[in-house]
């Protein structure tokens, strides 16, 4: 792999109806990714946003912007890269202390970033605390997951820590989402 490069990826939502466009900018100082998604939510509302991520070269997020189309106030926090948050504004995010990645609740990109910053070997796992954000009122709480590489730079097992939900997901060499069965399909 190069080490400036850019990558287009689009995906469906599992039903058809939602789509997501992203272009990854991954170079030597850094990565970052913006993406448009529309779709519904999980009340079946319709919405669209755009988000932002920006992480260092080690796959550590640093910065995460979300905002819905017609929303008032967008969703700014930021991360030191070693666990510590805090608002657009600097407030202190104690709520969100140890996590490194961001899931976004609408977006399989979100998938990338553990994978990437991990570097798992085959049979290798990791339990890790993400700051997840839900929709669609962008409220952001802690969250414990598990990776668990299953075949090396192909499939990966996703495991809610406290809860039921656990998917086998299929990536491509950059560690982008190709399938998450009942969630979402990559078309581009």
């Amino acid at each position: 792999m190069a080490d400036e490069h850019t990558i287009v990826a689009r995906w469906r939502d599992w039903a058809g109806e939602g789509l997501e466009h992203l272009i990854l900018q991954v170079g030597v100082s850094g990565i970052v990714a913006e993406a448009t998604v529309i779709g519904t939510d999980d009340g079946g509302g319709p919405f669209a946003l755009t988000y932002r991520i920006s992480c260092d070269p080690k796959w550590c997020v640093r910065t995460l912007e979300v905002l819905p189309l017609g929303a008032a106030q967008p969703l700014h926090i930021a991360s030191d890269g070693a666990g510590a948050w805090t608002t657009g504004t600097g407030n202190p995010l104690p709520i969100l202390n140890g996590a490194i990645d961001v899931d976004i609740q609408v977006t399989p990109f979100t998938n990338t970033l553990p994978i990437r910053r991990l570097g798992l070997g085959k049979g290798e796992s990791a339990e890790i605390v993400v700051a997840y954000v839900s929709l669609p009122d962008l409220s952001v709480t802690a969250d414990r997951q598990r990776y668990t590489c299953l075949e090396l730079g192909r499939r990966y097992r996703y495991d809610s820590v406290d809860g039921d939900f656990s998917r086998e997901i299929e990536i491509d060499g950059d560690g982008l989402v190709i399938e998450y069965p009942g969630l979402f399909r990559r078309v581009l």
